[in-house]
C-alpha cells in the first residue's frame, strides 16, 4: 500500500489535474491512498478573505475570483451540467456560512481555510472516476482527530489510529482512496488544521497508521535540492537523505517537506520519496535510513523574519528568570523561535513575522523589558559549510545576528536595499 501527496502546484489547472491522473493510473493496481492540498494559490486567497472579514473589509471580489477559478477548473475537466458544479456551489455556501460565525480568529481561520481542500478533493475525486480510475472520496475530518488547538492542532494518535484502521483498509481493496491534507477535526467535531503546509504531515499520519510501503510527495522540483533553485541557480539534487538530515533541514526552514512529516515515517521506517510531477519516471530523492559519507552543503533562506531584542530595564544581567518570562509569553502566543542569542544585558530572537502575535508579545512584556524589533529580515542557514561558502554569503550583507558551529553557519540579515 502506498500514499501519494499532491500539492497545490501539481493541481493548479485542468492540465495539471489530467497529468496527475496519468501518474495515478500507473500505480492504481496497488492499494493507493491519495492526499491533495488546495488547488494553486487557494489557501492564500482564503487567508486574505479571512483577514478582510475580521477587519470588516470587503472580501466579495476575492471570494468571487476564487469561485470563478474553481468553476473554471471544473469547466476544463467535466462536460456541461456535471453534478460537481452543484457541489462547488454548496461548498461556497458553506464558506459563506462559516464567515458568519461568531468564533475566535484561529477557529474561524480553520473553518474558512479548510474549504480549499474540500473543493480540490471534490473536483479531483469526480474527475478520476470520470476517467475510469475507481476512487472513493474520504473526509479526513472523520478519521484524523485532534485537540482544539486551532491552526496548529495536535493529532490524537490513539483515536485516529482506531478510526483509520477500522475504515480504510477494506476500501483500499476496492478502489483508490482520495482525501484531504491539512484538515482534521476536534472532539467536538469542529474543523481543525495541522499547521500551514501541513498536507505532507497528513500523508505521514495515514502512512504510519496504515503501515504503508512508502510515501511519495509530488512536487514541481526534481526532488530535494541543496538550495532553493528559485534563489540559487546551481542547486544540486540529493539522490538520498537520512531521516535525521532531512529533519534538520526542515527545522532550519527548508520548505520542500513539512517539519512534522519525518518523525512518524522514521519511527515506522517508511521511506519518503520526493519526485517531480513533470518527470514522474525520474527517481527523485528518497529519504530513508541510510548513511552518507560526503554531504553536500545545504543553503536555506528563511524569509519574513522578525528580530526581537529584549533588554533588562535596570541594566542588570539577563538571567534564567528573565528568560522564563520571555519563553512563557512566546509559548502562549504560539510563536516558534528560529534562532536566539544572548549577551550580558540583552536576549535576541528571530521568529516568523506573524505581526499580530509579535505585537501582542511586545505589548505584554514592554513593562519588564526595553524591546526593539526589526521586520522584513532573512535567516540564512548553511549546513555542512566551507569557509569559502560562508564568505560568499557573508559578503556585502547587513548582518544583525550571526552564529557558527561545527557544521552550521547562520546569519540574520537585512535586505541590501535597507
Amino acid at each position: 500500500m502506498q500514499v501519494f501527496k499532491f500539492g497545490g502546484a501539481s493541481i493548479k489547472n485542468p492540465n495539471a489535474v489530467k497529468n496527475m491522473s496519468e501518474i495515478i493510473r500507473k500505480y492504481k493496481h496497488n492499494p493507493l491512498l491519495i492526499i491533495v492540498s488546495a488547488m494553486g494559490k487557494t489557501t492564500n486567497a482564503l487567508e486574505k478573505i479571512t483577514e478582510a472579514y475580521v477587519h470588516k473589509k470587503d472580501f466579495q471580489h476575492e471570494l468571487g475570483r476564487l469561485k470563478t477559478f474553481h468553476l473554471g477548473m471544473a469547466t476544463g475537466l467535466f462536460p456541461k451540467g456535471h453534478e460537481v458544479m452543484t457541489k462547488i456551489d454548496r461548498l461556497f455556501e458553506l464558506l459563506a456560512e462559516n464567515l458568519n460565525g461568531n468564533s475566535s480568529y484561529d477557529q474561524l481561520y480553520d473553518q474558512v481555510v479548510s474549504i480549499g481542500e474540500l473543493l480540490s478533493s471534490t473536483i479531483i475525486s469526480a474527475y478520476l472516476n470520470q476517467v475510469g480510475i475507481s476512487t472513493t472520496w474520504l473526509d479526513a475530518r472523520d478519521v484524523i482527530k485532534t485537540d482544539d488547538h486551532y491552526r496548529q492542532a495536535n493529532v490524537d494518535w490513539d483515536k485516529t489510529g482506531r478510526l483509520i484502521t477500522a475504515s480504510i483498509p477494506s476500501i483500499l481493496t476496492q478502489s483508490v482512496v482520495l482525501t484531504q491534507g491539512y484538515i482534521a477535526s476536534a472532539e467536538n467535531g469542529i474543523t481543525t488544521t495541522l499547521g500551514r503546509e501541513g498536507s505532507d504531515f497528513s500523508a505521514a499520519v495515514f502512512a504510519s497508521l496504515l503501515d504503508a510501503e512508502s510515501v511519495t510527495v509530488w512536487k514541481d522540483v526534481p526532488g530535494i535540492l541543496n538550495a532553493d533553485p528559485k534563489l540559487i541557480k546551481d542547486a544540486e539534487l540529493f539522490t538520498e537523505l537520512p531521516y535525521k538530515e532531512a529533519a534538520e533541514m526542515t527545522y532550519y526552514g527548508a520548505s520542500v517537506i513539512h517539519p512534522k512529516t519525518i518523525r512518524p515515517l522514521a519511527n515506522k521506517n517508511i521511506p519518503l520519496h520526493v519526485k517531480s510531477f513533470y518527470q514522474y519516471d525520474e527517481p527523485g530523492t528518497i529519504i530513508h535510513q541510510c548513511e552518507i559519507n560526503e554531504r553536500l552543503p545545504v543553503i536555506i533562506v528563511k524569509k519574513n523574519q522578525c528580530l526581537l531584542s529584549f533588554k533588562v530595564m535596570d541594566y542588570s544581567f539577563v538571567n534564567e528568570d528573565n528568560l522564563s518570562v520571555i519563553f512563557k509569553e512566546l509559548a502562549q502566543a504560539d510563536l516558534r523561535i528560529s534562532i536566539m542569542q544572548n549577551s550580558a544585558i540583552s536576549f535576541s530572537i528571530a521568529l516568523d513575522n506573524d505581526l499580530g502575535k509579535v505585537e501582542n508579545v511586545v505589548e505584554n512584556l514592554r513593562h519588564e523589558f526595553n524591546i526593539l524589533y526589526n521586520t522584513g529580515l532573512q535567516l540564512i542557514t548553511i549546513k555542512n559549510y566551507s569557509p569559502t561558502l560562508i564568505e560568499k554569503y557573508r559578503s556585502d550583507q547587513k548582518i544583525l545576528l550571526e552564529q557558527i558551529s561545527r557544521s552550521n553557519y547562520r546569519a540574520l540579515v537585512a535586505p541590501n536595499d535597507r
